[in-house]
């Protein structure tokens, strides 16, 4: 086998190799051998089908397989003679533009290799790094927020107030012309909750079962409809139904329906307490993160295979395509491009590329007690720790998930050893509203 490179841009490659041909039809030969071993032909006991016979009904088929792995294995022996780190898949073409050589299949492989990756200075970079804690108000909050959802709601003949359940039906125009997404009927509002705009929310206070109002509604400049933001529309509201919530107290038996077999009020507090110390953990995570990855893009310039950003834009379209699916969508109606997803594949591909070389680098891989460790903490949320530990560590695959967790945890911590770590004092629900909303 020969094998000469050429550069065809910045991270393109052209390989031309040459296979000799003897090499390909000894190997044609003994895979007919074999086949004529065990091919079975009417009239033929098993083993016995003339090697003739059996090139005839088979060669074709064989030789087109001997071609096609000839071609891999050689192709895969000129990368490592190269040392070339070959990004996504080649595009495998006879040669052209050459004398081809007596004796020899000739053929060309277009690839690109990945860049190389210079991570740019950490130590300009700042982080700002939250300081919390959770108090005993962040549980009475929670608790609080659990009583709520537990409530029954009985009919009430007075106007709306915070926290009544409230079925209304409305009607949106702009210009006298009703839009898309402002219609409804049989909708059901919590008045005070504030998942309404504002205006919305200060029309239902106050009105009764059957009362009707119109009245105008500015959205945001920044509104998620597009369509609409900025814009202002009237709305006709009426009001079909309002109920009053009955909040259950806090109480052995609200306890109990928690799962506490106690029934102590305390140890729902302290229930409550340790999940929200871990959530505040992984919010944590999440935010520095974030920042983490943020500061390694912006300090990093790389040249991006582009063979690599479409395999992940049409990664990405799929899993859109298999949500809107699920959600009752029709393929036949989802119009979507790769084109929609690229500049999203080009950081994940971008993210990836500095991530995969920065732990290769610095020896930032996922360590057995590191796995281990994250797997016992999720494993402490369900009723039997023990058995979802030794579930896990059943297959290695299982564990796939914990190690990338791992690896990322390392990669924030390199991060945050060389940045500058700014401390900010906040509290618990300043930190998690977002999120939650």
């Amino acid at each position: 086998m020969q094998s000469t490179l050429e550069t065809l841009g910045q991270l393109e490659r052209r390989l031309n190799v040459a296979v000799p041909l003897a090499a390909i039809e000894g190997e044609f030969q003994k895979r007919l051998a074999r086949l004529a071993k065990t091919v079975k032909l009417p009239g033929f006991r098993p083993g016995k089908v003339p090697l003739k016979m059996v090139a005839q009904q088979y060669g074709p088929q064989v030789r087109s397989d001997v071609i096609s792995d000839a071609v891999q294995s050689s192709f895969n022996d000129a990368v490592r003679e190269q040392n070339l780190r070959v990004a996504g898949y080649p595009r495998i073409e006879p040669r052209t533009g050459a004398t081809p050589t007596e004796g020899t299949l000739e053929f060309s492989a277009v690839f690109e290799v990945y860049p190389e990756i210079a991570i740019g200075d950490i130590a300009g970079v700042e982080i700002e790094r939250p300081q919390v804690a959770v108090t005993p108000a962040d549980v009475d909050r929670t608790l609080d927020v659990l009583r709520r959802q537990r409530a029954t709601f009985a009919p009430a003949t007075r106007g709306a107030q915070d926290g009544d359940r409230v079925l209304v039906d409305f009607t949106g125009t702009i210009d006298g012309v009703e839009f898309p997404g402002g219609q409804a009927k049989d909708f059901t509002i919590v008045a005070g909750e504030g998942r309404m705009l504002p205006e919305f929310e200060a029309a239902i206070a106050g009105m009764a079962v059957g009362e009707t109002k119109t009245f105008p509604l500015t959205f945001p400049a920044d509104y998620h409809g597009k369509d609409v933001a900025g814009k202002t529309a009237q709305f006709a509201l009426t009001v079909k139904e309002v109920a009053v919530p009955n909040v259950p107290p806090l109480d052995s038996a609200f306890a109990t329906a928690f799962g506490m077999k106690s029934g102590k009020v305390e140890d729902l507090r302290a229930e409550v307490e340790s999940n929200l110390k871990l959530e505040l953990k992984r919010k944590l995570e999440a935010v520095l993160k974030e920042q983490a990855l943020k500061a390694l893009r912006a300090r990093t310039q790389l040249t991006l295979p582009k063979s690599l950003v479409e395999a992940e834009a049409v990664q990405l379209l799929r899993q859109m395509a298999a949500n809107l699916q699920q959600q009752g969508m029709k393929p036949e109606d989802i119009k979507l491009t790769p084109d929609l997803f690229r500049p999203q594949a080009e950081e994940r591909v971008a993210l990836g590329l500095i991530l995969g070389d920065l732990v290769r680098q610095e020896g930032l891989q996922a360590k057995p007690e590191q796995v281990k460790a994250m797997v016992q903490e999720v494993a402490q949320t369900y009723e039997q720790p023990e058995a979802v530990v030794r579930w896990h560590f059943e297959k290695s695959e299982r564990l796939a998930d914990f190690e990338a967790m791992a690896v990322e945890h390392n990669v924030v911590e390199w991060v945050l050893a060389k940045a500058k770590v700014k401390d900010v004092p906040t509290t618990f629900e300043a930190l998690m509203e977002p999120a939650r909303r």
